[in-house]
């Protein structure tokens, strides 16, 4: 059993990074299945629900951008945050002059997407499943949300509307090309290593079309 839902969402600028590119960041065409789903689970997210993206309408036209930004070239170690929780206390702040890199990025600039979306139940919930699509309804249409959406990068924040029969309709793109290998999500079968899986993508007149997540390759 599951509901439908639709979230309209748009930003000045996005990067979906595709994972091969090791240093430099580079954005896939359009909005990945993964970073969809982030979308909703900002919104709303518990254990005992799942959420499944179906398909997502490209409404404007893939234009890109050359950027070049500062990023820190660590991260706090597991370790240290390990021994500090063990000892009650720790330092854990990186410097940023001690780490600061400049990296260029090729990001897509003026997006917005309409993201479609099923909600469901986890394997032996007995809640009903009407308690989460109120609740989701409620939060998304007054544009509340657990943390802020953001389209790739957390620093490119995405405002989002909830889609509904009242909402003015939205024609996607004309465009119809082949996008190649695209992540779909990550399999997390194995907790402590997460495997990225990924799909054939296309673009059939501004729409991608998201197979089931079984159907995607490791």
């Amino acid at each position: 059993m599951t509901a439908h839902f639709c979230l309209e969402v748009s930003g000045p600028f996005a990067c979906f990074t595709r994972p091969e590119m090791k240093v430099e960041r580079v954005s896939y065409d359009v909005m990945t299945p993964s970073a969809a789903r982030a979308v909703f689970e900002s919104v709303l997210w518990k254990p005992a629900i799942r959420w499944r993206v179906q398909r997502i309408e490209v409404l404007k036209p893939i234009r890109w951008i050359n950027l070049r930004r500062n990023e820190v070239s660590a991260v706090v170690s597991t370790r240290n945050v390990q021994q500090a929780m063990a000892a009650g206390s720790g330092t854990l702040g990186l410097y940023i002059e001690d780490g600061r890199q400049q990296r260029a990025g090729y990001f897509l600039r003026d997006v917005a997407y309409r993201l479609h979306a099923d909600l469901s139940l986890t394997q032996g919930c007995v809640e009903p499943l009407m308690k989460y699509t109120e609740m989701f309804t409620r939060r998304a249409s007054k544009g509340q949300c657990v943390n802020q959406p953001y389209l790739g990068c957390r620093e490119f924040a995405a405002d989002f509307r909830l889609v509904t029969a009242d909402t003015p309709p939205a024609t996607p793109i004309g465009d119809t090309r082949e996008l190649g290998w695209m992540l779909h999500d990550l399999d997390f079968t194995h907790p402590s290593d997460p495997q990225p899986r990924f799909f054939k993508a296309k673009i059939d007149k501004g729409v991608v079309q998201v197979p089931p997540f079984e159907e995607a390759r490791g």
